[in-house]
């Protein structure tokens, strides 16, 4: 019930996917001036470094600390708790806050869509969540005793639009797939070689889409020898055999993930996942593939 009314609430704002592509534009325009450093920075942000992607990880501080001071700010009304424990975590979670916005707008930057209005509509209410926040701590910090109060109700405020902005941000992960490996239900060739082609189908410095026991798979001669990965990106499904490939590297064609074309590890963001790689075999009649390691064991 809930669910359905938040999607029609959320199909109904026509407005949502324009402004969305307003914000999209703005990152953008950060990241793209600073050239390689500033595509560095915007996969480190995205978690590329970490195989996982950063947000969801740094949202538990400010969520965790937010939580603790609002239980403290109202136990405090009743004399049993200090005033500054609200204080304090507010503050953290603050601080956690501002990191938390910045990779959010980073992923933000790569959707599309019913998506990019889910999106969209989760980045406002987080926004508007530090705002409140903000202002709660600035009303805390002047430390005057009568602004106490209607500091630790702002903070109510914003801890009623920051749950309802954590279910917007589960939405896009449960329901929408957003920044979720799309390799996690993939079935392919773990126990046995499966023939892809014979050697003169795969010339040198090109890709080439093979199905393998039903998994798409790209198969790349580099220097004479044959690799295989996986043909769909990690990040958002997009094909890779109709990406660029710069020496040992393709570039997805959706979002400009780079892979290893030998191990599949990710090489530049958004992706965190990197792609499973196959072991090839190849001899006079026959190109074999098989996963070089097992996806669920």
């Amino acid at each position: 019930m809930i669910a359905a009314l938040v999607d029609r609430l959320i199909r109904s704002q026509r407005w949502l996917e324009p402004f969305g592509g307003v914000i999209q534009k703005v990152v953008g325009a950060i990241y793209k001036p600073l050239g390689e450093p500033g595509q560095r920075l915007k996969s480190f942000l995205h978690g590329t470094w970490l195989g996982h992607a950063l947000h969801p990880v740094i949202v538990d501080v400010p969520l965790g600390a937010w939580t603790v001071a609002i239980v403290a700010d109202l136990v405090a009304f009743t004399g049993k708790v200090s005033p500054q424990v609200g204080d304090f975590g507010v503050f953290i979670g603050l601080l956690a806050s501002i990191a938390a916005l910045v990779t959010g707008y980073t992923d933000h930057h790569e959707t599309y869509g019913r998506e990019l209005r889910v999106a969209t509509a989760h980045a406002l209410f987080m926004t508007a969540t530090i705002l409140l926040y903000a202002a709660s701590f600035f009303l805390r910090w002047l430390g005057d005793a009568s602004m106490h109060g209607p500091a630790v109700w702002i903070a109510v405020a914003g801890y009623a639009l920051l749950i309802t902005g954590a279910y917007l941000g589960g939405d896009l992960v449960f329901a929408l797939g957003t920044m979720v490996n799309r390799h996690a239900f993939s079935e392919g060739p773990e126990e046995e070689f499966v023939k892809v082609g014979v050697p003169q189908d795969f010339a040198e410095g090109q890709m080439k889409r093979v199905e393998a026991a039903g998994m798409a798979a790209l198969v790349v001669r580099h220097g004479g020898r044959l690799s295989a990965i996986a043909a769909v990106c990690a990040h958002a499904g997009g094909p890779l055999d109709e990406g660029e490939l710069t020496g040992t590297r393709v570039t997805c064609p959706w979002h400009f993930s780079q892979f290893d074309v030998i191990s599949g590890r990710v090489k530049r963001g958004p992706a965190t996942f990197a792609v499973p790689a196959f072991t090839v075999r190849e001899s006079d009649d026959a190109v074999e593939v098989k996963l070089s390691h097992s996806l669920h064991g």
